[in-house]
Parts: C-alpha cells; sequence; structure tokens
C-alpha cells in the first residue's frame, strides 16, 4: 500500500501546526508521549518529527492499527514508538505512571460518556505524577455551544450515535480533577475548536 492510498483526514492537516505550537510548550519537558485515537498517523508523524526530544506513541481501536502502521512505517522517525492496540474501557497497554504525557484529538465527542469517564480513569492510572495531559476538540461551555458551526456538528453527531456529542467542559474538568489533575490552560484554536492542557 503506497502513501497515497492510506486513509487521509484533511482537518488533521488543517489542525496540525496550530495545536503543534501549544504542545512544544505544553510538552516542552515531556519524554513520552501516549497518543489515543491516533486514527489516520497523521498527527502522530508530524509531532513526532516535530517534537524530537521525546517518543510519542500512537494507539488506536484494533479496527485501525494496520493502516497506523504502514504510514508509520512509510513516514515516521525513530522517535515513534508501535502502534498499540487500546479500547479506552479495557485495561490499557501499559504500565501504571508509564508515560509523563497523554494527547487525544477529536475524541471525547465520538466516545459516549462512559467511555469518557474511562478516559480519564485510564488517565489517572497511567500518566505519571508529574505529567500532562492535552485534549483537542470542541467543548460547550455553561451548557451553551460557542459557534452555530458546533451546535450543527452535535446534531450531526447525535444523528449518527446517539451516545456521541459535544462535552461540556465543566463536566470534563470534573473527571479532570477527580484523576488529580488542574486545569493549566485553555487555548482557542481553529475552526471553534479547544486545547485544554491539564497537569498534575
Amino acid at each position: 500500500m503506497s502513501l497515497s492510498q492510506l486513509p487521509f483526514s484533511q482537518s488533521c492537516e488543517n489542525n496540525k501546526a496550530p495545536i503543534l505550537a501549544v504542545l512544544q510548550q505544553s510538552f516542552r519537558t515531556t519524554r513520552q508521549v501516549l497518543e489515543i485515537g491516533s486514527g489516520t498517523g497523521q498527527h502522530a508523524v508530524f509531532f513526532a518529527a516535530h517534537l524530537p526530544h521525546l517518543t510519542w506513541c500512537p494507539s488506536d481501536q484494533p479496527r485501525f492499527i494496520a493502516p497506523l502502521e504502514k504510514r508509520i512505517a512509510l513516514q515516521g522517525g525513530d522517535n515513534i514508538a508501535p502502534p498499540v492496540s487500546l479500547d479506552v474501557t479495557a485495561p490499557w497497554p501499559l504500565a501504571q505512571g508509564e508515560v509523563d504525557g497523554i494527547f487525544s484529538a477529536n475524541t471525547l465527542h465520538i466516545m459516549s460518556e462512559a467511555m469518557v469517564t474511562d478516559f480519564f480513569r485510564g488517565v489517572d492510572r497511567h500518566l505519571s505524577e508529574t505529567g500532562s495531559l492535552c485534549v483537542y476538540g470542541p467543548f460547550n461551555y455553561n451548557n451553551q455551544y460557542t459557534s452555530d458551526s458546533n451546535r450543527q456538528f452535535d446534531i450531526w453527531l447525535k444523528h449518527r450515535n446517539i451516545h456521541s456529542g459535544i462535552r461540556d467542559i465543566e463536566w470534563i474538568m470534573d473527571l479532570a480533577n477527580t484523576a488529580g489533575l488542574s486545569l493549566e490552560a485553555d487555548h482557542a484554536m481553529p475552526a471553534n475548536n479547544r486545547l485544554l492542557h491539564f497537569s498534575r
């Protein structure tokens, strides 16, 4: 399979540079990042190439691993680990406190509320005592959409899967606090998205 035949996300191409600008600060002292929901792998290969001081560890559900492996084989560098199968609702394939960074983009609004809760339980277990969590995507504030496009997106998400939907940042912060994390920064991003940086 050639690079042109691999799954491709235009949104990843559009948002990778703005996300990197934040990660260069948020992960400046981080040594090992677990990415949850690596998807096409475009973020993984781009961030690993521009964050040479750390090891980037991609992961996703089993059905996405084969094309993810292929992209990493074609484009990945020395500091990107082989992708691992990870389901947030099952035991994660790493040791307690093994990573000092966790990153996830455009996943929490795809997951059900129960899966989001499991996500933060996993973060609590596997993020080191000095680690950081960075989450990218759309969020609501005070039960309100931040834009009409986000409202339309939420309708589309729920039509596709009733358990999906844009999450309220207040609920996300409660889950993070329960996991021993505090919000360090809430960055405004293009296309009405946010990048939330939490730390222990």
